[in-house]
Formats: structure tokens, sequence, C-alpha cells
């Protein structure tokens, strides 16, 4: 069954959380690294413990390799010490596991083995373990493994960290937490080839704060920020988890709607319209409401057949809605139809004329 969000007409859907940077580590509350120890030997893993636990760290034990992977896949182990023969599972097949299982997230593993011969060693390391320590072992030589192990895995935690914010900036609005415009490209294409192949409309609404210019030159360009911070709040609130919000412009957004009709996608945008205009502003704006323009636009229609002029037909109709005097909706049509939330209802309207226009035809 296609992966096809349920379709929309009038009604709004569920809202969506705005999306948030994953907690960088020097963010996260401190803890004690985490160690497993797994070794069939009860005297030989209470000694580990023993060392390790008073080198201020966490130990978990376990008596097996098997024992070992269930423990990894539950999360929170910084380290895996693997004695390498074991029952059930030996020491090596439990790193081949564990480190199928968290190529991303990296746990390092050390071997502990008895064998001291080169060959056994080198199959170790072969089969991804990252470091080994021969038995009988010498304490300082354990911690000192067991250190840079470690230190191995937090650099590694914090590349990942760094690389999952690089990857947020690129595609998100540092001032809204929105998708950006590089974002919306992509994403466009791939709605718009769902909706030619499914044969599902495509909504689309362009949304302009109007006058920002002057907002921003009378009360500041932080009054400015808060405007837009809100009104991407407000839209959030407005849209499905389903439908795309994307920081357009300056001072636009951009709003996709999969499986959303004309009707549907204009009562999203009067909806976004009455909940902006009844919206307090405090004495910055005791004088002036802050209002909005939008256009919208719907695939498919007679003069919407890619994802070029969808997006051509949403900004012809925020132009129109400008020229018109500003604090309004417009609906791209072949007649360039403009309807007003402040009336009836635009989507009514929309309903209504579209309706009118199917019953001219077939007369």
């Amino acid at each position: 069954m296609p992966d096809c969000p349920p379709q929309r007409t009038g009604a709004l859907w569920g809202r969506v959380s705005p999306p948030s940077d994953p907690p960088s580590r020097s963010s996260r509350p401190p803890r004690r690294p985490i160690i497993v120890i797994a070794d069939d030997d009860r005297t030989a893993r209470e000694t580990l413990a023993s060392i390790l636990r008073a080198a201020a760290y966490d130990v978990d034990i376990v008596s097996d390799g098997q024992e070992a992977v269930e423990r990894v896949a539950r999360g929170n182990a910084d380290l895996v010490l693997l004695d390498v023969m074991m029952p059930r599972l030996n020491g090596l097949e439990a790193c081949r596991l564990i480190k199928g299982m968290t190529s991303e997230a990296f746990v390092p593993v050390l071997l502990v083995t008895g064998k001291t011969d080169p060959a056994s060693r080198v199959e170790g390391l072969k089969i991804g373990a990252d470091d080994y320590v021969c038995k009988p072992f010498e304490e300082g030589e354990l911690l000192a493994r067991v250190q840079a192990m470690l230190r191995i895995k937090r650099l590694h935690d914090d590349m990942q960290d760094a690389r999952s914010r690089l990857e947020r900036v690129s595609v998100h609005d540092e001032l809204t937490g929105l998708y950006n415009y590089r974002y919306l490209h992509a994403r466009l294409s791939q709605e718009f080839k769902r909706a030619e192949r499914s044969h599902e409309p495509l909504g689309c609404g362009v949304v302009d704060v109007d006058r920002l210019r002057t907002w921003n030159e009378r009360s500041g360009r932080t009054f400015g920020d808060t405007i837009l911070r809100t009104l991407a709040d407000l839209i959030r609130r407005c849209v499905r988890e389903v439908d795309i919000v994307v920081r357009y412009g300056g001072d636009e957004f951009l709003v996709l709607m999969p499986s959303t009709h004309f009707a549907g996608a204009v009562s999203v945008a009067e909806r976004i319209w009455k909940e902006m205009a009844a919206r307090s502003w405090g004495p910055l704006a005791d004088k002036d409401r802050v209002t909005l323009s939008m256009g919208i636009a719907a695939y498919p229609s007679p003069d919407v057949k890619t994802k070029e002029a969808l997006l051509k037909s949403a900004e012809a109709a925020l132009n129109r809605a400008k020229r018109d005097g500003m604090d309004r909706l417009c609906v791209y049509q072949q007649e360039g139809v403009v309807f007003s939330p402040a009336l009836e209802g635009a989507a009514g309207a929309v309903a209504g004329a579209a309706q009118a226009r199917r019953s001219k035809s077939d007369a």
C-alpha cells in the first residue's frame, strides 16, 4: 500500500511539533562511563569489575557473549570487555554482532584473551575489536587501554553531534526552526512526483507578513523577528503532521499540503489568517494589526502541470493579494478570483465558485 497522507478538503488535522536540535554532549548531564564485562570465569570478571569501579567507572557484569550482546542492545554501554573463550557465544562472535548493531553509535570492544600469539590478536582485530589486553593483565595497562578507548568514543560522539547539528542547519532556518529554501526544492520534487503518480491533489500556500520592514523600522528588528517566530509557530499549529512548512524568504513562508484540494488549502489559510488577526502584540502594535497576505494554488488545475507552475501560481496569487490592498488571501485560478477570509468563509466561497463553473460548463 503506498504511503499516502489522508485527504483533506476542509478539515484541519493533527498538529506538528517544531523540530528541535538534539542536545549536544556539553548540554547533557554528566554521567560516569558504563563498562560491560563479559567473562564466564567469575573470579576474572569480579577482579576486572573491582579495578574498574575503583577507577570511578560503572560496571555491568554478564557471564557470556550472548548476554553481552543483549546488554549492549539495551543501550548506554560505553565500552565492552569481552573474554575470547566463553560458552554459548564466544568473544569473537559477540564482538562481530556488537559491531554490526552499533555502526553509528560506536561502542568500542576490548578483547581480554589468554592467547598471546600474534595470529590470535590479529584475528580479533580483523573482526572489529578495537583493542585487546592479554591475561594475566597488568592493572596499569588495563586502565590505560580502557581510558584510550573511552577517549576515542567521546571524540566519535562529539563528531556525531557536530555532524547532526550541521545537517540540521543545512535544511532548517535558524530564526524560526522551519525548513529552509534549500530543503524545499528536494521535498517539493518528491511530493509533486507522488501527487502525479497517485493522482492526488497537492495544495500550496505562500504566506507573507505585510509591511514587515515598517514594523522593523517602527519597533525594532527584535520585534520583527518576534513576528516571524510567532507566525512560524502559528502555522505549525494549523497544519497536519504530513504538511511541510518552509521559511520561503525574508518575510514569506510556504506550506505544502499533500492530498489537499483547493477548498482544504483555503480552509487552512483562513485559519492562519484569523489566528494571526486575533493575536495581541501589546503596546508595540497597539494602533495597527500585524496582517498577512496569502496566495493559494493547487495541483491539478488547468494552469498547474509542473512543480514550477505550482510555485509560480501561488506567488502570483500572493502578488495579487498584495496589489489589492494586503490583509487578504488570493486563490489562483484561471479567472484570478480573490476571496477574503473576513467574508462568509473563503473555503465555502472557493467551493461555490468551482461548483458554479462546473454547472456553467455542463450547461
